[in-house]
């Protein structure tokens, strides 16, 4: 990933933090890959979705596994578009 902004002492760091992510005491690989991808879907990172899909591939993680995550990131984000709505309904105070 190239992140010319950043010195070379803060790359060294987020490298040293981004690998951390990745030696998981409490869970299992199949786990984090899927926490990965769904991190990634919701950031819309194409980058990181392609790398966690890659990996998913690799540790044979099923196409069902990986529908359902996708799918939990879909609702997730329209349940954050249904409250973002109700929120603007409430403020403005407009009886629909």
């Amino acid at each position: 990933m190239k992140m010319g902004i950043l010195t070379k002492k803060q790359k060294e760091l987020y490298d040293s933090f981004y690998e951390s992510t990745h030696q998981n005491e409490h869970l299992d690989s199949k786990t984090e890959i899927l926490i990965g991808l769904s991190a990634a879907i919701a950031m819309s990172c194409e980058p990181c979705v392609s790398y966690y899909l890659k990996k998913a591939k690799q540790a044979n993680v099923s196409k069902g596994e990986i529908s359902e995550t996708l799918a939990k990131v879909m609702a997730v984000a329209a349940g954050q578009k249904r409250l973002q709505f109700q929120e603007v309904i409430d403020k403005y105070d407009i009886d629909l």
